[in-house]
């Protein structure tokens, strides 16, 4: 078994073999652009840690594994746009860059190439990862409807918050473990039990960035911390400090980010000040560490030797004490 820097190297290895056409050129350049731009790689190397956690070749799997990380970021080209998004990883967006019709188009192409990628596992095969990665793509899409959705709306319960970051972020990691799984031949009982890991695992991730991003640093987030109180996010922080905050409370997690006479750091200070308040952090914290217990938990219940499920332990722990 490789390990997992040798599961990441294999991947960028063949990412950057992948061949795109020169023309047009405002088609194919942003997609190299986005492509190249680095990114944690989480799903891609998921994938193939599965597939040779379960006996198969990594090697077999890069196709597929070139597919959802062409997914992955196809919906942040799209998310962007939609977001008004000048920045991504550190660079201009595709949608700053060359501009929203460039955006569009490119972002579809890249969900049209992704098939072409998927086309590349084994043909016995590729029927069942089709009919995983089709509707896991739909659930994706309903995500991001239901957080725009969100940001017209008032009240969100905790429950409606953690179904949506389910959708949009869960479940492509999710979706990712298991083709792996399928690509490995592992038994129909541990593909569904190594999906409810990835799964798990993908909810204590967005949990923790949602976290990091009031209550971590900089060089942990990737970004300025605030962000979201800034733009009035309903994260699982203000949906924990609106279920137990006073009226009084509630009103300033409501109208603070629209209030011009604050500045940036006042607003951020007084938002985290209510979090405080009601322990917010602390019971985030809890919710975490609850995932992620559960994910690793599963993996003690696989048909696998404890060595087969080593890396997919590291893999975990890595995740959650990731930085930039």
């Amino acid at each position: 078994m490789r390990t997992n820097e040798e599961i990441l190297s294999l991947f960028e290895n063949y990412l950057a073999q992948i061949s795109m056409p020169k023309e047009p050129q405002l088609l194919y350049e942003p997609i190299i652009y986005s492509m190249s731009g680095g990114g944690k790689r989480i799903r891609p190397t998921l994938l193939l840690l599965v597939c040779e956690a379960f006996g198969g070749d990594a090697v077999e799997a890069l196709g597929a594994a070139a597919a959802v990380e062409m997914f992955h970021n196809f919906t942040l080209l799209h998310d962007d746009i939609m977001d008004n998004a000048d920045v991504r990883r550190g660079k201009a967006s595709v949608y700053a860059q060359w501009g929203e019709n460039v955006a569009i188009l490119s972002g579809d192409a890249m969900m049209i190439y992704t098939y072409h990628l998927l086309r590349k596992v084994p043909e016995d095969k590729l029927a069942r990862i089709m009919d995983i990665f089709t509707p896991m793509a739909l659930q994706v899409c309903e995500g991001q409807q239901y957080d725009m959705d969100f940001e017209q709306r008032q009240k969100v319960s905790m429950a409606e918050y953690m179904n949506m970051i389910e959708l949009k972020t869960s479940v492509l990691l999710a979706g990712s473990a298991m083709i792996g799984a399928i690509l490995g031949n592992a038994s129909e009982s541990d593909c569904r039990k190594i999906y409810n890991y990835a799964l798990e695992l993908g909810l204590a991730f967005q949990l923790q960035d949602d976290w990091l991003d009031s209550f971590g640093t900089e060089e942990e987030l990737g970004k300025k911390i605030g962000g979201d109180i800034l733009e009035g996010k309903k994260t699982c922080l203000m949906q924990q400090a609106m279920s137990h905050a006073s009226d009084e409370d509630r009103e300033i997690l409501r109208s603070t980010h629209l209030d011009s006479t604050l500045s940036a750091d006042e607003k951020i200070a007084r938002v985290k000040a209510v979090y405080e308040k009601y322990d917010v952090p602390h019971a985030i914290q809890r919710m975490i560490s609850t995932r992620f217990e559960r994910a690793i938990a599963i993996l003690d219940t696989l048909d696998l030797d404890s060595a087969r499920t080593e890396y997919l332990r590291i893999y975990a722990e890595n995740l959650m004490n990731r930085k930039k």
